[in-house]
């Protein structure tokens, strides 16, 4: 039997770590395998790849470079990892997925939706999404949130502008897919942000 496949996106701050984790026991209480896994990582030569895009020190990187780095470590990251976990039934939580690089590289950095999506065309493969969660956050509150937590990154360290551009990104890709993407206000509480997607979710493995 075909797993299932959800990925959890957002700006840089909205709460997917935590959103992830509730899901994933959540789904391991309805008896499934749960793999969770991030972009860019989850496995050795992504990570290796995450270590270069995100270094603040690569101020110099090119968005062109960024998207196609990040389309390398994807295309790893599914033919190693969740191509074979969803083949074997599993349900795979991933945090992030083409939809972070449609909207940072694509809409903030200008570089096309189209163009995006065609690089990583075979980076994925058949490998869509069953449902995507958007943890929906303005820009600002989002950086706030990440300055408490750790000192930022490459990405994390760009202008209040460009966060601006991906949180309204987001939005855009939402009203685009409203099937496949499932918006929350990421500012509700925790409970109630899990139980919105426990319900969606339900309603997936119903099906």
């Amino acid at each position: 039997m075909r797993g299932i496949f959800i990925t959890m996106e957002g700006p840089d701050g909205a709460g997917k770590t935590t959103q992830i984790n509730l899901l994933s026991e959540y789904l391991k209480e309805k008896g499934y395998e749960v793999l969770v896994t991030r972009e860019p990582g989850g496995t050795v030569i992504s990570e290796a790849i995450r270590a270069l895009l995100l270094d603040p020190a690569h101020t110099e990187m090119k968005p062109e470079t960024e998207m196609l780095l990040y389309a390398s470590a994807r295309a790893q990251l599914v033919h190693e990892v969740i191509g074979p976990a969803i083949e074997s039934g599993k349900a795979v939580i991933s945090d992030r997925f083409v939809d972070s690089s449609v909207v940072y590289q694509g809409i903030a950095r200008g570089l096309g939706i189209d163009t995006v999506y065609a690089v990583n065309k075979p980076a994925i493969g058949d490998y869509q999404p069953d449902v995507t969660f958007l943890l929906d956050l303005p820009a600002e509150t989002g950086i706030a949130r990440k300055k408490e937590q750790a000192e930022l990154d490459r990405m994390e360290r760009e202008t209040i502008e460009f966060h601006k551009k991906v949180a309204e990104g987001y939005r855009t890709l939402a009203e685009r897919d409203p099937g496949r993407i499932f918006k929350v206000d990421a500012t509700l509480p925790i409970e109630v942000i899990c139980d919105m997607m426990k319900s969606r979710v339900s309603g997936l493995l119903r099906r």
